[in-house]
């Protein structure tokens, strides 16, 4: 009996603890009184990620009703209130129910009941959110009617009350037509006008296509289309432009300016200063989650009649769409263009019917991208610092935020990837008021203060800098350091983003590896004995990554990484000798180990190639030599779409260096190359001053200036000889100087040497001159062998300092194309036609002297000290010439008596 009164209790109890969770869940309208003012109050969700969408209607004092909702499903996931939507308020909000959201909803509706301690005076806005990683997926801001809530930025049509609430939110429309998979066409009619949303699962270099078919077309219905195409700048800004199709081709410009193929209306008219071609108007645009989203505004009927065709709004009409890659600006054509969008029909292109007065919703629930990262990715490399700095909030991936973050190499709070075992090197410049630190908290902001635990691996309250005064911060992860850590500062939560930590990489398989210009494209690089190991990644989302050996791409050695349709990678090598498509020309490269990848965009191709690729001259790869001893001029650019054949201008590059770095492979190390003409100006004056002017003119002087009296000729010889060596020595240092030493492989820099080294050798065999015979005394033959020598080495340093000066001026003309070199060589060698000119008629003015002479005197002999040496040693007529001088001085001593 007693058991039996036990079993009832507990059932009793059971079913009274049923009925009042049933009481506490049922819908409260029936229980709950209306007094607030908010009753009644109908209103969207705003989208902020998730892909939310939704009505939110407050139904009484304690409870609301959420309809048509959408959402991806998140971690730990509530409703949240708050008095205001900006960062602070938000952070600071509360739970306001029990409701838990975490799962996918598709179209769902549903009631929700307010917490106890929750009541309508205390919600301005009304949020959906994420308690772990402190997200706003979505909110409504609430509005008692008389004071009714501003409309969301870039809102452009207006709702009707009672059927959407007080506004319409960008996001929101009243109808919804699935053109395939990954994409989807909603609009929403307003008297004249239509407002249509673009929204797909598709990448930022991608474009969406949406317009009107011809009705007069037959078959090829996109031919005479008026579409609109929408999409993202390499800066994230939503664009979307006016297009008409007169061919199945991309745009592209005639010689005579006339425009075919999918164009903006604007090229066919060549400008549209007020509006009257392009007639789209951008509304909003958003990527959130890996889904782009555009919402625009077109006329029903345009005044372009030209480009534009009329939408009658009560008929059936043909639509027509597509999906694909686009094409950045370039100087050519200044605007965002669609390639081909290839792929299969109602996959990436398609028509249909279309009536937009119908009342159509057939997309049942969120898009869902596989890949919903969108910020850029950079890669850490060992010694490479990474520079923190501070910037506006743009595109920051967890809201709300503050509204400002960190920036790291001037990207907005990228995602991080780092290697353990690599040290990390962060140069902090993000302000004194911003202390850097690697975390394991998600939030940031140094979670002790809410209460929570982390683990701090590097950085802290002393890691901070400015510009000017930056801190460099060093982190080395380890094996026990988590797949996933954070950047953040240390004294503001959500500032920074994720850190992806990997095992090895390039920094480990390569020995060296330096930025190249804008610091857009990493280059790795080993040397070995007789080749050398090469690789290159993209900093930012590209199609194809391409470098170049060369001060430009034109007349450069490229090679081009790129990924086909399939995911395939590939990896050229090419000769470009021009600016268009056909300029570009595969090369036969002995290309080994051959890798390409792309992960999140981001481009990675590895080669090894020989030092010397072949033997031949006749093939144009051939020249393509890398010498380890000289800097590597490497250039890169960055595209969206590469082909192995039949390249056009849709295979342009959409950025490109602005400058050559170049790359020391024996120090690894770069530098970026300056425009050295200027130096090599002066150096190369400085040498033409010393081997055109002085050097030969103190020769001149020995030899013509010997009728002068006294020592004028000697003087001017020493003193035009030690200028001309003085000038040598220093534009020799000038030039190593600036070059950052002495390379000897050219033949220029071969000439020089050896001219400078002769040149050098002169006052040394000045200084050990034997003594000159006194009157009457045979030559020695150490003095001969010395006049000889000193006459062989002058005359040889003149012919080679010459020829050095000719191979500088080749030499710059193969640096830097120089299109004045061949003016210079010409006034060189008028310069040294008219010396020789001079040098043959104060030759014949010499011999006429002499012939007037008993004693014959030549002179051609450098570094002769006194007059007496100015006799030509090396002369046919030297022993008569000596004889004679002998004669004369027994003839003088025996005048002397009857002079006195």
């Amino acid at each position: 009996m007693y058991y039996n009164l036990l079993i009832i209790l507990g059932f009793g109890f059971f079913l009274f603890n049923n009925f009042l969770f049933f009481v506490s869940n049922a819908d409260p309208g029936q229980s709950c009184p209306k007094t607030s003012p908010f009753v009644g109050f109908k209103s969207e969700f705003s989208m902020v990620q998730h892909q939310v969408r939704g009505f939110l209607t407050i139904t009484d004092d304690c409870s609301f009703t959420v309809s048509q909702f959408d959402m991806l499903s998140g971690s730990d996931v509530h409703f949240w209130g708050s008095i205001a939507p900006d960062f602070d308020n938000l952070t600071n909000g509360f739970i306001i129910s029990d409701y838990k959201l975490n799962e996918t909803y598709k179209n769902a509706s549903f009631s929700v009941k307010l917490s106890r301690n929750a009541t309508w005076d205390r919600i301005q806005v009304l949020s959906i959110w994420d308690l772990l990683t402190e997200s706003d997926f979505g909110h409504a801001i609430l509005s008692n009617g008389s004071d009714l809530a501003p409309a969301p930025s870039g809102n452009d049509s207006g709702g009707e009350e009672g059927k959407s609430g007080p506004f319409r939110v960008p996001t929101m429309f009243d109808n919804c037509k699935v053109l395939s998979d990954d994409y989807r066409v909603r609009w929403s009619l307003d008297e004249d006008f239509i407002d249509i949303g673009l929204e797909a699962v598709i990448t930022i270099q991608n474009y969406m296509a949406f317009g009107w078919a011809n009705p007069n077309a037959n078959s090829e219905v996109m031919i005479g289309g008026d579409v609109a195409v929408a999409g993202f700048t390499e800066e994230g800004m939503p664009f979307v432009d006016d297009f008409y199709i007169t061919r199945y081709s991309e745009c592209t410009i005639d010689k005579d300016g006339s425009a075919h193929g999918v164009c903006p209306d604007t090229i066919y008219e060549g400008s549209d200063p007020v509006r009257l071609v392009n007639n789209t108007k951008l509304s909003y645009g958003h990527r959130r989650d890996g889904v782009s989203f555009i919402r625009y505004r077109r006329p029903l009927v345009s005044v372009d009649t030209k480009y534009d065709l009329p939408v009658n709004y009560t008929e059936n009409m043909t639509v027509i769409w597509a999906l694909g890659l686009m094409r950045p600006p370039d100087t050519i054509r200044p605007y965002y263009l669609p390639q081909n969008h290839g792929g299969r029909m109602s996959v990436t292109y398609g028509h249909l019917v279309l009536n937009v007065s119908d009342q159509v919703n057939e997309c049942l629930g969120p898009l869902d991208a596989a890949d919903k990262e969108d910020q850029d990715l950079i890669i850490a490399d060992a010694n490479k610092p990474l520079v923190v700095t501070t910037g506006p909030a743009v595109h920051y991936p967890n809201p709300p935020n503050p509204s400002k973050v960190l920036y790291i190499n001037k990207k907005e709070a990228p995602v991080l990837k780092v290697e353990r075992g690599v040290p990390v090197k962060f140069s902090v410049q993000a302000g004194h008021d911003v202390a850097l630190y690697i975390t394991s908290d998600l939030i940031g902001g140094n979670a002790t203060l809410r209460n929570k635990t982390e683990t701090i691996y590097a950085g802290g309250s002393e890691a901070e800098g400015v510009l000017a005064s930056p801190m460099e911060l060093i982190w080395e992860p380890d094996r026990n350091t988590p797949d996933q850590v954070y950047y953040h500062s240390l004294f503001q939560k959500k500032m920074g983003w994720r850190v992806q930590v990997v095992d090895g990489g390039l920094s480990d398989m390569y020995n060296n590896s330096v930025l190249l210009d804008d610091q857009q494209v990493t280059f790795f690089w080993t040397l070995s004995k007789d080749s050398i190991s090469i690789a290159a990644r993209g900093e930012k989302k590209s199609g194809y990554i391409a470098i170049g050996f060369g001060t430009e791409m034109v007349n450069s050695y490229a090679y081009v990484g790129w990924i086909d349709d399939i995911g395939k990678g590939h990896v050229n090598s090419f000769w470009i000798d021009g600016r268009d498509a056909s300029s570009v020309h595969p090369t036969n490269e002995n290309l080994t180990d051959i890798r390409c990848k792309s992960e999140n965009g981001i481009i990675t191709f590895e080669f090894t190639r020989p030092l010397k690729p072949c033997s031949h001259n006749d093939r144009v790869e051939c020249k393509n030599i890398i010498d380890p001893t000289t800097p590597l001029k490497v250039i890169w650019a960055l595209g969206t779409k590469w082909s192995d054949e039949h390249l056009n201008e849709k295979n342009m590059h959409f950025e490109t260096s602005h400058r050559p770095i170049q790359v020391l492979l024996m120090r690894g190390s770069a530098e970026a190359e300056q425009d050295l003409r200027p130096v090599l100006a002066v150096h190369g004056f400085m040498m033409f001053l010393a081997w055109g002017i002085l050097l030969p003119g103190g020769i001149m002087a020995a030899r013509y200036l010997k009728h002068v009296k006294g020592d004028s000729w000697y003087q001017t010889h020493v003193y035009l000889q030690y200028s001309g060596l003085a000038i040598l020595l220093l534009g020799l240092l000038f030039a190593v100087a600036e070059l950052r030493g002495l390379y000897v492989s050219s033949a220029h820099v071969k000439f020089g040497l050896a001219a400078i080294f002769l040149a050098c050798v002169q006052p040394v065999n000045a200084s050990m001159r034997p003594k000159k015979p006194s009157n009457g005394e045979e030559v020695s033959s150490k003095r001969r062998l010395w006049e000889y020598l000193h006459v062989i080495v002058g005359r040889s340093a003149i012919i080679v300092g010459i020829a050095a000066l000719f191979s500088g001026l080749k030499h710059l003309g193969d640096r830097y194309g120089d299109e004045n070199v061949h003016g210079y060589l010409w006034a060189l060698i008028l310069w040294f036609a008219i010396g020789a000119m001079i040098v043959t008629y104060l030759e014949y003015q010499e011999k006429q002297r002499r012939s007037g002479r008993i004693l014959g005197r030549s002179n051609w002999v450098l570094g002769n000290l006194e007059e007496e040496d100015s006799i030509d040693l090396l002369s046919p007529a030297r022993a008569s010439a000596q004889k004679d001088a002998q004669q004369s001085g027994r003839m003088e001593v025996q005048l002397e008596p009857m002079n006195r």
